[in-house]
């Protein structure tokens, strides 16, 4: 009987791996990397509107994704979920040092995601719809830079880590960044490893325009 899909585990090894700032040149063995970067607007009211947007699933819908997210038990959610970390020198940081996520909701009411929440995606692929189930492996949270990274689960057609980040920068312009690296999961995805790059690629450009639609 398989597990409950906020029970099973990221199906690659490289967790916070897109947090690298040299991800591009030197990706996890056996992997392609990549970094995308666009300006989407500026300004406060820009930089709060993509970043709710951003925390709530809003770049996978607004790209034509369904997302279904998985009801979580608390306890994974609650801090219990947290991958290993590392600070600008490399050194690791332990969980107890780590600072406690509390729930955060847009003006919608929307739940603002948490590490440890799970949700699955339907893609549209070669007139087909894909299922892709993920999981938030981290959140950031600062005043300037927010976002998220999920890992893939088991039945996901690609291995691998997508991080979604939005920052304001000093001038005011807000920034969407997607680093991400991955590879085909199984044989038959090998198969198709082409179709799935021209695929991640398409998408990686929907999720840039996404957030940089008209706003107050």
């Amino acid at each position: 009987m398989a597990l409950p899909l906020w029970e099973q585990a990221v199906t690659y090894g490289a967790v916070g791996g897109t947090k690298a700032r040299d991800v591009l040149a030197y990706p996890p063995a056996g992997f392609r990397s990549i970094v995308r970067r666009k300006r989407i607007g500026h300004g406060e009211n820009r930089f709060v509107w993509a970043s709710s947007n951003t925390m709530s699933w809003g770049i996978q819908r607004l790209s034509g994704i369904h997302v279904a997210v998985e009801d979580t038990p608390p306890e994974v959610t609650d801090t219990t979920y947290v991958p290993v970390s590392f600070d600008d020198a490399g050194q690791p940081i332990e969980a107890a040092a780590m600072s406690e996520i509390e729930d955060t909701y847009g003006a919608d009411g929307t739940s603002f995601l948490v590490p440890g929440d799970t949700a699955t995606l339907t893609i549209p692929f070669l007139s087909i719809a894909v299922t892709a189930p993920v999981r938030v492996v981290y959140v950031i949270d600062e005043p300037n830079r927010k976002g998220f990274a999920y890992g893939t689960l088991a039945g996901h057609p690609e291995n691998g880590e997508e991080a979604f980040i939005v920052e304001r920068t000093d001038d005011g312009s807000v920034w969407l960044t997607i680093t991400a690296f991955s590879r085909p999961s199984t044989w038959y995805w090998w198969l198709l490893a082409l179709p799935l790059r021209v695929a991640q690629r398409s998408y990686t450009t929907r999720y840039l325009r996404s957030l940089a639609g008209p706003t107050d």
